[in-house]
């Protein structure tokens, strides 16, 4: 006779329990990167709505940003990090390509043994923290789960390059997910358009790198010559910026919908919306397409944080809340997008 295999409880609801952040302290401002670029501080405030962005000196890692949100989600939340069931950070600048930047961070903050991994989905990759950990609690495979985003793009950006450069910034943002006696977490709309793929990306992989490395060394100059021209021995971010934009404007409002459609609530019923902090231009249209009421408050992070990629969403959150705390336990629609191309977008109670 087969013997049944015993399972996990099943829970029905989960919700956020608490949200952390990490700014790094060095502040850029748009004249600080217009030595850089050409370009100046009215053409970046009209063209992205960035007034600041924060950087991480050189000794502050992905992990360290990490930590400190990390522990100011948990003692929101009243968790111990003994109590998690799974570390997951959302991250792709990461200076490790293994092992992950989530193993480290769990043995900082005392969550060993948990389970931890990292999510590469740039700017998405919060918003998919969230439907995994979502799952995790639901499943029972987990009683609380700590999803983290935290980016350190300034290791990976050429201060010189035009088309993104300008736009980052470096942070950290953190939530715990736990059980709930109320649905606190929608359905997750998440997806990918790989057909974009090169949209955003590096201007060369690790191969290449390696190959450019060797090719280095036998150079008499020591410098390796791609296509005739000086390149830089590290791979940079760079987009297609027109690409970009067209595809958030019009696609992403699509998504938030089907967001709000897959909860249940309208627009009417959000107290927020909490948009990935790519542009402000990006964000202004998606409350136009979704008809967001003025009673919504908007998450508007991008102005003094810059697009953070993974952190984005959660500083943004974070920063809402500490400025309007009345604003706590209504719903609010959070929606990441980024390089992929990838998104995801929930419905959410806010911690």
């Amino acid at each position: 006779m087969t013997a049944t295999l015993s399972q996990a409880p099943l829970r029905e609801y989960t919700r956020i329990l608490g949200v952390g952040a990490a700014r790094p302290d060095v502040v850029v401002t748009n004249e600080d990167v217009c030595q850089w670029i050409d370009s100046s501080d009215e053409w970046i405030r009209q063209r992205t709505g960035i007034v600041t962005r924060h950087r991480a000196g050189k000794d502050t890692s992905v992990v360290d940003m990490a930590e400190i949100a990390a522990r100011e989600a948990l003692a929101v939340a009243g968790i111990d990090a003994s109590q998690l069931g799974a570390v997951i950070v959302s991250t792709v600048t990461s200076p490790y390509a293994t092992p992950s930047a989530a193993t480290e961070l769990c043995e900082r903050i005392g969550a060993t043994p948990a389970p931890a991994f990292d999510i590469s989905a740039a700017c998405a990759g919060y918003c998919y923290g969230v439907a995994q950990g979502d799952a995790l609690v639901k499943s029972g495979a987990a009683d609380y789960v700590l999803v983290v985003g935290a980016e350190k793009l300034s290791d990976i950006i050429d201060r010189h390059e035009r088309t993104i450069s300008f736009l980052l910034g470096d942070g950290a943002g953190a939530v715990v997910i736990g059980p709930s006696d109320t649905p606190g977490i929608g359905p997750s709309v998440w997806g990918s358009d790989g057909s974009k793929w090169g949209a955003i990306g590096m201007t060369h992989s690790m191969i290449d790198l390696r190959d450019m490395a060797i090719q280095a060394e036998e150079e008499p100059e020591g410098t390796a010559l791609v296509g005739g021209s000086e390149a830089k021995l590290w791979p940079t971010l760079r987009q297609d910026g027109q690409t970009v934009f067209r595809w958030a404007v019009w696609e992403m409002a699509k998504v938030a919908q089907q967001a709000l459609d897959a909860a249940g609530v309208t627009a009417e019923d959000l107290v927020a919306f909490v948009p990935h902090q790519a542009n402000m231009r990006i964000i202004d249209e998606m409350v136009k397409q979704l008809k967001l009421p003025p009673t919504v408050a908007v998450a508007r992070d991008i102005a003094d944080s810059g697009n953070t990629s993974a952190a984005s969403v959660p500083l943004a959150m974070h920063r809402l809340l500490r400025e309007q705390p009345e604003l706590s336990g209504g719903l609010a629609l959070q929606i990441g997008f980024g390089a992929g191309l990838v998104f995801g977008a929930q419905v959410v109670v806010l911690p």
